[in-house]
C-alpha cells in the first residue's frame, strides 16, 4: 500500500514519523501553486496547535484534514462558497461532523473552495476562483476541471495538503472530484452521519462524507463521521458476485473511461470474481422523474427564496437559475416525487438482489479542460449533466457508493464506482477493499 493516512498514522504511533513535520509539509503544499484557489481560508496556526495536542494513536493522529466551506466550525463564517453569506455571524459551535473529526485528532488546515451552495458537479466558482485539477496537472499542461462540488477538498488531498477532506455528496459531490483526481470518495447511506450545521442543498439527498487516498482510509473516516464500527468480512475478490448495469451507466463513455473500466472488469474476472451484466431498466426512468428539477431544486428553493429575492444578483447565475427551477414545483409535484421515489427504490432494490455490489464508471468522461466551461453556459451545463448522471442515481436510491481509481499509470484519472442500496455500507466497503487489492497490479 502506498503512503496513505493509515500507514502514516502507524508511522507516527511507532515514532518513525513526526506529526508536526508532516503537518508542515501539508501546510507547504496548501500554500503552493497546486492549491491555488483550493482554500477559501486557511488555519495553519490552529492546525499546529491541534496537531501538538493529538494522541499518536488516535484515528487521525494530528494529520491535516480540510473542511468544505459548507460546514460550521466554531468561530468561523460558513458561506458555502458564496459571497452572500460572508457577512453572516460566525458559527458558535462545531457541527457534529467537524466535532467528531476534531475529537480524534484532526488538524484542520483550512476551509476549502466549492461550487457555490454545492450546486454543480463541475467545481467552478466565480467568486473565489476555480482550483485546477491537481492530478491531471502532473500529466497535462492544460488546466482541467477539479470536479464538484467538493472541488477544493479533492485538490487539497491530491496536492498533499490534506490526508482527507470533509465534504458532502448530494448527487456525486464527493465521488465526482475523487474520480477526476484519482482519489477515493465514499458516499455512505445518508442517514448514518448527521447533516446538522451544514448548509443544505437537498435535505432529502445530502450526505456528509469524505475524500481519502485509499479505501482503508475511507473506512477510518466513515467510522469517525458515523460513530460506528464497520463490520468487514475480509472476503477475497473471488468470493464476490458483482453486477454491471448496462442501462444508462455505460452510455457515451469516453474511450479513456471505457478502456479503464473494461480493463478493471477483466482484472476482477481474472481474479475470480463473478461479474455479470444486468439491464436494471429502472435507471432509465430517472431523467423523467427529475425532469422538473427534482429534490435539489425544490428544497434549495425553500432555503434560498427569501435571500434570492433580496440578493439574487450576488449569486452565481448558473446556480441561481437551477435553484429558481424549484419555484415552479407545486406541493403536489413534490409529494408525487416522494411517492415516485419510494416506488422506484423498491423496484430497483428488487432488481439488485443477490449481488454483493454493483459496478459502474463513476463518471463517463475524464476531466475536461476548464476554460471552455467557464466561458460557455451550454458547455458547462452539458458537462455538468454528464458528470452527475451516474453518481446521482445512488443518491436517488438512498444508497451507498465508493469511487476508487482504476486507470493505469500515466493515464488520466478514471473512477470505478462500487455501489449498493441503503445500509449496505459495510458490504460496499468490504467489496471495495477487495477490488482495490485486485486492481493494484494494473495501477502500479
Amino acid at each position: 500500500m502506498a503512503e496513505d493516512l493509515c500507514s502514516t498514522r502507524a508511522g507516527i504511533a511507532a515514532a518513525s514519523l513526526d506529526r508536526l513535520e508532516l503537518l508542515d509539509r501539508s501546510i507547504a503544499a496548501a500554500s503552493g501553486g497546486a492549491c491555488r484557489h483550493a482554500f477559501i481560508t486557511t488555519s495553519f496556526d490552529s492546525a499546529r496547535a491541534q496537531a501538538s495536542r493529538a494522541a499518536a494513536g488516535s484515528p487521525l493522529a494530528g494529520l491535516a484534514v480540510s473542511v468544505k466551506d459548507l460546514f460550521d466550525v466554531a468561530g468561523e463564517v460558513t458561506a458555502a462558497g458564496s459571497v452572500v453569506l460572508t457577512s453572516d455571524a460566525p458559527a458558535t459551535a462545531d457541527c457534529p461532523a467537524v466535532a467528531r473529526l476534531r475529537a480524534v485528532g484532526a488538524a484542520f488546515v483550512g476551509r476549502t473552495n466549492m461550487s457555490e451552495f454545492a450546486f454543480s458537479g463541475v467545481g467552478i466558482n466565480p467568486h473565489h476562483g476555480t482550483p485546477a485539477n491537481a492530478a491531471t496537472a502532473k500529466l497535462d499542461p492544460i488546466a482541467r476541471v477539479p470536479g464538484g462540488s467538493t472541488s477544493g477538498g479533492a485538490v487539497s488531498v491530491a496536492a498533499g495538503a490534506a490526508w482527507a477532506a470533509l465534504g458532502s455528496d448530494t448527487g456525486g459531490s464527493i465521488r465526482i472530484p475523487a474520480a477526476l483526481q484519482g482519489l477515493v470518495g465514499f458516499k455512505n447511506t445518508a442517514r448514518l452521519v448527521p447533516t446538522d450545521g451544514a448548509i443544505p442543498l437537498s435535505t432529502t439527498l445530502d450526505t456528509v462524507c469524505a475524500i481519502t487516498l485509499s479505501v482503508r482510509d475511507a473506512v477510518v473516516l466513515h467510522e469517525v463521521l458515523a460513530q460506528r464500527r464497520v463490520a468487514l468480512t475480509s472476503r477475497p475478490v473471488s468470493a464476490l458476485r458483482l453486477a454491471v448495469p448496462t442501462t444508462v451507466m455505460l452510455d457515451a463513455l469516453e474511450p479513456a473511461v471505457s478502456r479503464a473500466f473494461e480493463r478493471a472488469l477483466a482484472s476482477l474476472r481474472h481474479a475470480g470474481a463473478r461479474v455479470e451484466e444486468i439491464a436494471l431498466p429502472t435507471l432509465g426512468e430517472l431523467a423523467g422523474l427529475n425532469a422538473a428539477g427534482g429534490f435539489s431544486a425544490a428544497e434549495s428553493w425553500a432555503w434560498h427564496r427569501k435571500r434570492l429575492a433580496r440578493e439574487g444578483d450576488r449569486y452565481d447565475p448558473r446556480v441561481a437559475m437551477r435553484i429558481r427551477r424549484g419555484e415552479r414545483l407545486s406541493a403536489a409535484d413534490y409529494v408525487e416525487l416522494v411517492w415516485a421515489r419510494r416506488d422506484w427504490i423498491a423496484r430497483t432494490e428488487t432488481a439488485m438482489a443477490g449481488f454483493d455490489a454493483l459496478l459502474s464508471p463513476t463518471v463517463p468522461i475524464v476531466a475536461p479542460p476548464l476554460a471552455p466551461l467557464i466561458a460557455s453556459d451550454d458547455a458547462f451545463f452539458a458537462t455538468n449533466g454528464m458528470l452527475l448522471r451516474n453518481p446521482s442515481a445512488v443518491n436517488f436510491l438512498d444508497g451507498c457508493a465508493l469511487s476508487l481509481p482504476c486507470q493505469a499509470p500515466g493515464e488520466m484519472p478514471v473512477g470505478l464506482m462500487v455501489w449498493s442500496s441503503a445500509m449496505r455500507d459495510d458490504e460496499v466497503l468490504g467489496a471495495a477493499l477487495a477490488i482495490e487489492a485486485a486492481l493494484a497490479p494494473q495501477r502500479r
